[in-house]
């Protein structure tokens, strides 16, 4: 598109595509993994371990990258993200809430990497979802009392830091456990983040890392959330004399991310240059109530319209990061973390001319369904009037998915194999 494009519904609506499946490329295993592999082991067994919703996708480009390497190993991804393998065993499990698979797979792996020694090499393939996918409950907790809490920490609207402070306390795995079970073998995991600031210890529960949370932290979440947790649970995070491998507590591991947030904002940035918008990025971590951020955007995006402030127009404010969607009642419809934001600015924006906006997933999934994310444009408003919706209703109802597949504006990828979090662009003309 050249610089002097006429801005229409169909050429905004084609731009906002192109910065989503950008953002997407950006992050594809298949095209950065190999940038960030360590020198090949010349001696030892090279064990592969994993999990995520990129697991399989990651374990498929290393076997590719390293086809003269003797590996194996196992990885667990969500049902439907699974792609062919030749020597590493692809485990398909429940997210986001943890099912049998889970936690076979989650004992598979610390079956693979228990027992070896120093010469030998474990590549741990991390990426968002390993958290759920890799449920191994310490003894005396059962798998549906896992299952129960992770219920709870979802619809509470608990950051994912504060639900992982949770989940490494009861797990066998998660808080550095795996690194714990590798020793004394060289660990080097490469990973994929969809975190707030890409920290190694939030991404998956951190597998192979120290924690640095502690049991009276977890305590204080399900507290300052009102969770009652199941008894065997209160129990566990009643205990203070097992804590989780501390700093210092592990041996040396190698930590490399291929593919962050603010990778793919950077990306989305120079394709919007392409298409000759100015674009400004607001952030790769923001956090917060999905509609509340929605009304906050449409404040900025008001601003440029109307004084060039703080940019001027044509342009598009970038975001990434986590929101969070409290559930009150019983939801009435479908929605996600995308949707939401969008329904809010919506209705912050009632119909403001030449404003487009998209939101989505990059792993394909807002929140449970197969929706991606979705297109707002300053038509939507009056369309749903007329098709007898109401945009507050449907919000309060949680069904931000019903209100945008009812006007045909959704966005629909399937599994993308990857996930460096939830994109925004906002187009301003």
């Amino acid at each position: 598109m050249p610089p002097d494009i006429a801005w229409t519904d169909a050429t905004a609506r084609a731009a906002l595509r192109a910065l989503f499946d950008t953002a997407v490329a950006a992050a594809d295993p298949r095209a950065v993994l190999v940038r960030y592999l360590p020198p090949k082991p010349v001696s030892g067994r090279c064990i592969v371990v994993g999990g995520g919703k990129s697991a399989a996708v990651m374990a498929a480009a290393l076997e590719d990258a390293w086809p003269d390497v003797a590996m194996e190993g196992t990885v667990v991804t969500r049902y439907g993200h699974a792609v062919p393998t030749r020597r590493i065993q692809v485990i398909e499990a429940s997210h986001p809430v943890p099912d049998g698979n889970s936690e076979r797979g989650a004992l598979r792996l610390l079956e693979r990497v228990r027992g070896l020694g120093q010469d030998d090499l474990v590549i741990a393939l991390m990426s968002g979802g390993a958290s759920a996918l890799l449920a191994a409950p310490v003894p005396g907790l059962t798998l549906a009392d896992k299952q129960a809490i992770n219920r709870s920490l979802l619809a509470c609207g608990a950051n994912i830091s504060e639900m992982n402070a949770v989940r490494k306390h009861l797990s066998a795995i998660k808080g550095g456990h795996l690194a714990a079970a590798a020793a004394p073998a060289r660990v080097v995991t490469l990973a994929i983040s969809d975190v707030p600031n890409d920290d190694p210890a939030t991404i998956g529960s951190g597998p192979t890392v120290p924690d640095d949370s502690t049991f009276a932290q977890a305590r204080d979440v399900l507290r300052r959330y009102g969770i009652v947790p199941p008894p065997a649970v209160a129990a566990r995070l009643a205990r203070d004399d097992d804590e989780t491998p501390k700093p210092g507590s592990l041996p040396d591991t190698d930590f490399r991310l291929i593919a962050t947030p603010i990778m793919a904002l950077d990306a989305m940035a120079a394709k919007a240059r392409t298409l000759g918008l100015t674009p400004l990025i607001l952030g790769d971590a923001l956090e917060g109530e999905a509609a509340g951020m929605g009304t906050l955007m449409a404040g900025i995006a008001r601003s440029v319209r109307a004084h060039g402030q703080p940019l001027g127009a044509p342009a598009v404010l970038l975001s990434g990061g986590e929101t969070t969607v409290t559930l009150r009642g019983t939801p009435a419809g479908r929605g996600g973390r995308n949707t939401t934001f969008l329904l809010g600015l919506t209705i912050a924006l009632d119909g403001v001319a030449g404003i487009w906006a998209m939101a989505g997933d990059t792993d394909g999934i807002d929140g449970m369904d197969t929706i991606a994310g979705a297109i707002l444009t300053p038509g939507t408003i009056a369309r749903a009037r007329a098709l007898g919706l109401d945009a507050r209703a449907m919000l309060a109802a949680h069904d931000s998915h019903g209100f945008f597949e009812a006007l045909g504006d959704t966005i629909v990828t399937g599994p993308t194999l990857t996930n460096v979090n939830d994109v925004r662009a906002i187009l301003i003309a």
